[in-house]
């Protein structure tokens, strides 16, 4: 009888779960990451799903005052009827996958044991396995759905092939690392696998994305903008588990490899990409090779970026600015220094001020993540907050409630201090959700209603952003259906970065 060697990688929908009509509109780079590698090193055939793009999309306007969204969310995970999870049934039936993969975040797990639900309704012998961020944070936890078969920890290219090809041999999983597995109804957990010291040997992810993403036909060239040069993060933020998935030991792409998948994405008719690294070349050496080899290789190219504080200085900004950066998110996260010092960001609010005017003096557009709700949070450091969110003079704020996850210390702190019960659900709690409270000092009505005052004006501000690029933008079309020459309709593209 002849084998089945199909493997359907899905990321599980979240922002679809909100609005039907909300879509992730990106190609998820674990999804790239891991069909290039089956392609490339075994002879398993693939698909890659994102469950949270809907070709049905229309413009999303954030808005942080909306709580119905968050109740749809609710009511989406408990009403399996919805058009999003009859998508996933057909996309299942329809492939008839031996292994249905699973990418799993914190905030999208209660989905991603939903996906793993409806696959082992369609088909009992489907082995279900998940990886991502979860299950590398919780471990064998994972487990705890009954419906998922294998959980990965750490980084999953390697493992999935020895993973493929032990179930192509019918051999045991004992010797894989980096996994926990069900067998013969105990629980193993396997030891961890090392980190995979050259990244360059990995398979750029769009390179087979027209071969493997299903509905690629209907996503913009935009989803596949981004890009990662490093992993990892040597900074210790106190509530962030990104050391679990990716460690604080920092690996870095060359800047020659970087180059070469920026310019196969030019090839593919992008203008402008995004470093989705934590952290944007963790050190200034390191920024200054992979921006000269972007002046060299990649002229007319337009990026942003995630930047550290202590990294911002006028020498590297002009530089940056130099090799096509439009953009810098910096995290700030508190206006309150001692909330910063028990953040452990190793930054005052002062120096975050002061980068923020280095960035802009140089033209590029500032986005900032702030961070309300922290344990220690009182209603004067959220004043101090408020205040920093208007000295930065930044053009959008990415605002979020703080969320303990799982396995960080910040969630065993909260348990600790009895903000966090045994029974924790972390579907219940992400971001925006108006559930969420988390602070010793206030309590949770008084929070909500200190939030509110706080969602209104970063809703106002970023509103105002919204109204200033869509007039820019308009005027750009206009300008251009008049017949403008070349060079000025290609000083607009690097403007826009489009």
């Amino acid at each position: 009888m002849e084998r089945n060697n199909k493997i359907l990688l899905i990321e599980p929908p979240f922002y679809r779960l909100y609005k039907d009509t909300h879509s992730l509109n990106r190609y998820p780079l674990s999804l790239g990451y891991l069909a290039g590698m089956i392609r490339k090193e075994t002879n398993w055939s693939v698909m890659a799903y994102n469950a949270d793009f809907s070709s049905h999309s229309e413009p999303v306007k954030v808005s942080y005052l909306a709580s119905t969204g968050f109740y749809n969310y609710l009511n989406n995970l408990k009403d399996l009827s919805g058009r999003v999870w009859g998508e996933i049934r057909s996309a299942i039936s329809e492939y008839k996958p031996a292994i249905v993969g699973i990418s799993a975040k914190s905030q999208n797990f209660a989905s991603a044991c939903i996906v793993a639900k409806l696959a082992k309704e369609i088909n009992r012998q489907i082995i279900v396995i998940v990886g991502g961020p979860h299950p590398s944070m919780v471990g064998s936890d994972v487990l705890n759905c009954s419906d998922i078969d294998v959980g990965v920890r750490g980084e999953g290219e390697n493992t999935i092939i020895e993973l493929l090809n032990a179930i192509d041999a019918q051999k045991d999983f004992n010797d894989i690392k980096g996994i926990v597995y069900r067998k013969d109804g105990h629980i193993n957990e396997n030891a961890p696998r090392e980190f995979i010291k050259n990244l360059d040997s990995l398979c750029f992810p769009h390179e087979n994305v027209s071969e493997v993403l299903k509905d690629y036909e209907k996503y913009p060239v935009t989803a596949f903008r981004n890009i990662f040069a490093t992993r990892g993060c040597p900074n210790s933020c106190f509530f962030c588990g990104s050391h679990k998935i990716w460690s604080r030991k920092v690996r870095f792409r060359s800047p020659e490899n970087v180059v070469k998948e920026i310019k196969s994405l030019q090839k593919m008719g992008l203008r402008a990409i995004h470093f989705d690294d934590d952290t944007f070349g963790i050190n200034k050496q390191y920024i200054n090779n992979l921006c000269n080899a972007i002046i060299t290789h990649c002229p007319g190219l337009k990026w942003s970026c995630e930047l550290h504080v202590n990294l911002v200085d006028e020498q590297t900004i002009s530089l940056m600015k130099t090799a096509g950066c439009y953009s810098i998110l910096i995290g700030i996260e508190s206006g309150n220094n001692e909330i910063l010092r028990e953040m452990r960001k190793n930054i005052t609010i002062e120096k975050a001020l002061s980068a923020c005017e280095i960035i802009k003096k140089y033209g590029i557009e500032l986005q900032a993540f702030f961070i309300i709700g922290f344990p220690q949070e009182t209603e004067d450091s959220l004043n101090d907050t408020i205040a920093a969110m208007e000295k930065s003079k930044c053009d959008v704020i990415v605002y979020s409630i703080f969320t303990p996850y799982p396995c960080t210390e910040a969630f065993e702190f909260c348990k600790d201090n009895g903000l966090i019960t045994d029974d924790f659900d972390v579907s219940l709690y992400n971001h925006q959700s108006p559930a969420n409270c988390f602070c010793i000092k206030i309590n949770p009505e008084r929070f909500r209603l200190l939030a509110s005052k706080i969602e209104k004006i970063v809703d106002k501000k970023n509103s105002i952003h919204r109204k200033k690029r869509v007039f820019s933008l308009n005027t750009i079309r206009k300008i251009q259906n008049l017949g403008v020459g070349k060079s000025f309709q290609k000083g607009i593209r690097l403007f826009t970065g489009n």
